[in-house]
């Protein structure tokens, strides 16, 4: 008597493919998402430099790079979480990347007052402001996610980390690059290619953290 065996099915995907998958996702769609969205900044540099509506349309062109970004996010991070309200997510990126731009823009336009200030005073407000301003979008999603993940506020953290890679990037290759007399075409090039390779660095570094604190919500021992 023989008994049949059933045929082998596909294999169920595993915790380590997941991961891996969302980790594409992310550093690719995150990555375009940056990119596609600081095109905003840059072409509202471009249109108004030297105006002196300069600063309110930077700020406004950071809301609608926090918009692009917070969407790309929003989309792939739902793969994983799917209670993620996409809406309150991009409403807060946006108005965090608003934000961010506004506190990025504060020392150019007080250098007449803070550089009066002793230099130790000086130090500890640059140290101050880009603390704010790298926390800036991850707080501001923090809202959103401590609904989702326990120890979301390492996200905070995370995300600063994230945005201190990709800034360091940006200006590491654009400030060399940059010089005077440039032509517009030219001032944006650069622009555009530091932008990328800062949205690339910030979402490689973003990913990865992602990735650790869902890794911590889907673990088994986190199961009841």
């Amino acid at each position: 008597m023989t008994v049949d065996k059933p045929l082998p099915g596909p294999r169920p995907r595993s915790g380590p493919d997941r991961a891996d998958r969302f980790l594409r996702n992310w550093l690719l769609w995150v990555s375009l998402g940056e990119s596609v969205g600081f095109l905003a900044p840059v072409l509202a540099q471009l249109a108004v430099a030297g105006s002196a509506v300069v600063a309110p349309a930077l700020i406004l062109a950071g809301a609608v790079e926090g918009t692009v970004l917070g969407w790309t996010q929003a989309t792939v991070l739902r793969s994983r979480v799917p209670a993620l309200n996409r809406r309150r997510w991009v409403g807060a990126t946006a108005i965090a990347g608003a934000a961010a731009w506004f506190i990025g823009l504060l020392p150019a336009e007080w250098a007449e007052v803070w550089q009066r200030w002793p230099e130790a005073a000086q130090l500890l407000a640059g140290i101050l402001v880009a603390t704010v301003l790298l926390c800036t979008l991850g707080f501001a999603q923090w809202f959103e996610l401590r609904r989702l993940l326990g120890g979301a506020g390492w996200w905070i953290l995370g995300s600063a980390a994230a945005w201190g890679a990709g800034l360091a990037v940006f200006f590491a290759v654009a400030t060399p690059l940059w010089q005077p007399g440039q032509s517009g075409a030219l001032i944006l090039l650069i622009g555009v290619l530091a932008g990328v390779l800062m949205a690339v660095s910030m979402a490689l570094v973003s990913g990865v953290v992602l990735h650790l604190l869902l890794r911590q919500k889907e673990s088994p021992s986190q199961q009841p």
